[in-house]
């Protein structure tokens, strides 16, 4: 058998606060001293507060725990660490265990599938500063574009159809698939788009869906600039047909989903007199998993793509 092109993987994410204690704190690193209007900083926390805090870091444990597991299965165990942004495990952490676990170069697995500044490279820079503060740290590289990738499609149709059995067979029904907003400015250097859209489509062709469009969600920022559009809100009320919204950009549940979408939109439609239903995220789907493994073992550390997963 070939050596592995990896010795290791590094699911790489923003994280969030797990309970009501850790709300400010973890609100605090995310702000890094940016002045935010009190009420503004007032709703975020009431949002958190809401849901409880957020079930990101324990359902990436989970997607970690669930690869190691196929990886083991697939006859290729590898070491597998969570880094966070803005909660432990930190991208220094991550390293340190694999480092320790005598890695040298991993699959660096950023839990996005839409590529933008903010999305992916924000993430490679932080992980190459950590890299260069921890002593013995691997090599991370990170995978080719994979959001046509079939386990992705495949996982993220499924959703679509679960949703969809929800509705009365009879009703006419579209599929709004949602990512986060970001500004116009930073959209126009990178796919985040047309890899948005794209995805948007293969997984509507594979989930057998006829009436479909794309929204942003979940924006934030200086109100005067522009942002991607049309806001999910929007979407929901431009007619009366069922409303299945699909978060296809992210990938496990979190204040963005459980509150932006289950509170605030499901309101939005509720007072419209709209049927809405929520499908799910896709992260912990036996499909997904199977791709990380996939990339993780079959991919190349210089960047170059795979066979179709």
């Amino acid at each position: 058998m070939a050596e592995a092109a990896y010795d290791g993987v590094m699911l790489v994410g923003f994280g969030g606060p797990e309970g009501p204690a850790e709300i400010a704190p973890f609100l605090a690193r995310v702000l890094e001293g940016r002045p935010i209007p009190a009420a503004r900083y007032a709703e975020v926390v009431r949002h958190y507060e809401l849901i409880g805090g957020s079930p990101y870091n324990a359902l990436t444990a989970r997607q970690a725990a669930a690869l190691s597991t196929v990886l083991a299965r697939r006859g290729r165990p590898l070491p597998v660490a969570v880094g966070l942004r803005h909660a432990r495990p930190s991208f220094a952490d991550a390293l340190a265990a694999l480092g320790g676990a005598g890695c040298r170069r991993v699959l660096g697995f950023i839990l996005s599938p839409f590529q933008c500044e903010a999305s992916w490279e924000r993430y490679q820079r932080e992980v190459a500063a950590a890299q260069a503060e921890v002593s013995g740290a691997p090599v991370v590289s990170y995978p080719p574009q994979w959001h046509l990738e079939g386990g992705f499609i495949r996982a993220a149709a499924a959703q679509v159809a679960a949703a969809r059995a929800r509705l009365t067979p009879d009703a006419a029904v579209e599929v709004i698939f949602t990512a986060h907003s970001i500004p116009r400015a930073m959209a126009a250097g990178a796919p985040y788009e047309g890899q948005l859209r794209a995805s948007a489509a293969a997984v509507a062709a594979a989930s057998g869906v006829a009436r479909w469009t794309v929204a942003y969600q979940s924006r934030s920022g200086n109100p005067r600039e522009p942002w991607l559009e049309p806001d999910i809100r929007d979407a929901i009320v431009a007619n009366r047909a069922a409303k299945i919204v699909a978060p296809l950009g992210f990938l496990v549940d979190h204040v963005e989903v459980l509150y932006d979408l289950d509170i605030e939109a499901a309101a939005v439609a509720a007072a419209a007199g709209v049927a809405m239903v929520r499908a799910g995220t896709v992260g912990l789907a036996a499909e997904f998993i199977e791709l990380i493994s996939a990339l993780a073992t079959a991919g190349r550390p210089d960047g170059a793509a795979s066979a179709p997963l």
